[in-house]
């Protein structure tokens, strides 16, 4: 099975999604989340220091997450979001049962 990495996908009105792992041929686009930067619900954690800055980014970067799995499953887009803290093992599991099994979009 052939993957991109790091791909960047166009859709109508300029909407630009960028996945870390892309199988273009079965439509599956992988996202590796940083439990920090993407607001993990396990270990995610609010900056003590310059509020101001980070709770504004940290709600943007949610924000473009969510318009990215909107975008991708509105196109008929497989989206698996991987979070950081997740094993290697678990990862790769959750990745080749749909390269593997098919998936039908939601």
């Amino acid at each position: 099975m052939r993957y991109r990495k790091d791909h960047l996908l166009r859709f109508d009105d300029n909407v630009k999604v960028r996945p870390d792992i892309v199988f273009t041929a079965r439509k599956i686009a992988v996202f590796v989340d940083g439990c920090f930067w993407h607001v993990c619900p396990e270990h995610g954690r609010q900056p003590t220091t310059n509020d101001w800055y980070w709770t504004p980014k940290l709600r943007r970067n949610i924000e473009r997450d969510r318009r990215a799995d909107e975008v991708l499953s509105a196109a008929g887009w497989a989206v698996i979001r991987i979070w950081e803290h997740e094993t290697l093992d678990t990862a790769v599991e959750r990745v080749a049962t749909i390269v593997e099994h098919g998936f039908e979009p939601s």
